[in-house]
């Protein structure tokens, strides 16, 4: 083959080569950007509806009305159910003691679902376009606001989905599925731009 080559061209110095990209190449983080959340605290609580207020001191702030999310400092409470929460804190100190202290009187569970979810975040101007390949859900900002969540699938995986702002979405996820919705969520993004 190199004799080949230097028949044609002379040397090797001679031979153009066509210039490599990388695979992500052309794609602007502001088109859809897809990372990994930063490591959270999960618990999920359930409680009556009428004894939601009893917590309010030792979370921080009130939990959410249906399908939103509350937010203060680095923790956040998303409305999964009548009497469903996912409270997500990103805090060191671990909330569940204040919780169970505040609650001590009151038929609840809390449970810790740290280590059974994933946080994924996309974000950018073609974020919804990524998200709509695999989500039924109309997610134009007046359908689906910011500060609004809920469950859904994203292809064959149920996720939640929570709007943090008009180009960025929090996506949590089973870990045992995260590989599988971030493969799809890359793809789309890529296809996206």
């Amino acid at each position: 083959m190199c004799s080949m080559i230097r028949k044609e061209y002379g040397s090797m110095a001679d031979v153009t080569f066509p210039q490599r990209h990388t695979p992500l190449a052309g794609i602007s983080p502001a088109i859809a950007a897809l990372s990994v959340t930063p490591p959270q605290r999960r618990l999920t609580l359930h409680l009556r509806e009428t004894d939601r207020a009893c917590i309010n001191g030792a979370l921080g702030f009130a939990l959410p009305p249906a399908l939103r999310a509350a937010v203060q400092g680095q923790r956040a409470a998303l409305w999964m159910g009548p009497e469903e929460t996912l409270i997500l804190s990103t805090e060191i100190n671990d909330l569940a003691p204040a919780l169970e202290a505040a609650l001590q009187d009151v038929p609840h569970a809390l449970v810790d679902v740290s280590h059974r979810q994933t946080g994924l975040l996309i974000e950018g101007e073609r974020a919804v376009d990524a998200l709509n390949t695999g989500c039924p859900l109309d997610l134009s900002e007046a359908a689906f606001p910011v500060g609004m969540c809920t469950r859904t699938l994203y292809h064959k995986a149920e996720i939640v989905l929570w709007r943090l702002s008009s180009t960025q979405f929090h996506v949590e996820v089973w870990r045992s599925f995260a590989p599988y919705v971030w493969e799809l969520l890359d793809e789309a993004r890529r296809e996206a731009a």
